[in-house]
């Protein structure tokens, strides 16, 4: 059973706390609270246990997505939408996807505490980078949902990127990459040989330029930190394991297009 599957059937109670517990509990109906009665509390999560971690994440991602789609100071349909677009490309469903929604919806709110749900979700990852940034890949990706990065939003990836320790070089080159994603994968077959190229590079993060070694290098560095069971262990809720595969496809497609173009 998924660490949600837990939380709504009452099996067991986290001492998350802070901002993130308010958050999750809010969104799934119970009031966390030690001596509320029905609720076992597991008093042997600490940060850093897996499924704890797993709550931190997919709290954090959608009340974070949430703040993102209202950074411009807009509430619409199509931000919802959105939102549930990225649902649907994670492959949420059930009480999964109605939390998420609620999630969402929090995040929005004027007052919503985005300091320190970042400062909370960096302390209960315990320095697993690969997470923290599939959490900001997840961000700029639902950012550009709309084919649009407006500024307000970017100020609130820059705060983001700050909470977690994450460079602004670091961030650009992860925002130009997913940028390749999406062409890559939603253009293919109407791109040139030339366009195809030049994303797939963009894809693997390296030059045009860079020799054979190089290329195999990053390729192999991005599908380690990418890889499904690897985040799987370090934390990402199981449900969300069909994004990261999604993600190690476009990359090593990218791989292939490269090797194909070289071997020609």
């Amino acid at each position: 059973m998924s660490w949600m599957g837990k939380v709504v059937g009452g099996a067991f109670g986290f001492l998350m706390g802070g901002p993130l517990g308010a958050i999750l509990g809010a969104s799934v109906g119970h009031q966390f609270d030690a001596g509320l009665s029905g609720i076992e509390m597991d008093e042997t999560m600490h940060p850093g246990d897996q499924q704890r971690v797993q709550m931190a994440f997919f709290t954090a991602t959608f009340s974070v997505m949430g703040h993102i789609a209202k950074a411009d100071g807009k509430v619409t349909t199509a931000e919802i939408n959105l939102a549930k677009k990225v649902m649907d490309e994670l492959g949420l469903s059930g009480d999964m996807r109605e939390t998420a929604i609620h999630l969402f919806q929090q995040g929005k709110a004027e007052d919503f505490p985005i300091q320190d749900v970042l400062q909370q979700f960096r302390q209960e990852c315990h320095r697993r980078t690969n997470l923290t940034r599939m959490f900001l890949e997840i961000q700029i990706q639902a950012a550009f949902a709309d084919g649009v990065l407006d500024q307000a939003e970017e100020n609130v990836l820059h705060i983001i990127c700050g909470y977690l320790g994450i460079s602004r070089i670091e961030y650009q080159r992860i925002k130009i990459q997913i940028q390749a994603q999406q062409r890559f994968q939603g253009r293919y077959q109407q791109q040139s040989t030339e366009q195809q190229l030049q994303d797939a590079y963009a894809v693997l993060g390296v030059s045009s330029s860079a020799t054979e070694a190089e290329v195999k290098k990053s390729y192999r560095r991005l599908m380690s930190q990418h890889h499904p069971d690897k985040l799987v262990a370090k934390g990402l809720p199981d449900e969300m394991m069909t994004m990261a595969k999604e993600k190690t496809q476009k990359i090593r497609k990218a791989y292939e297009t490269i090797r194909k173009q070289k071997n020609t």
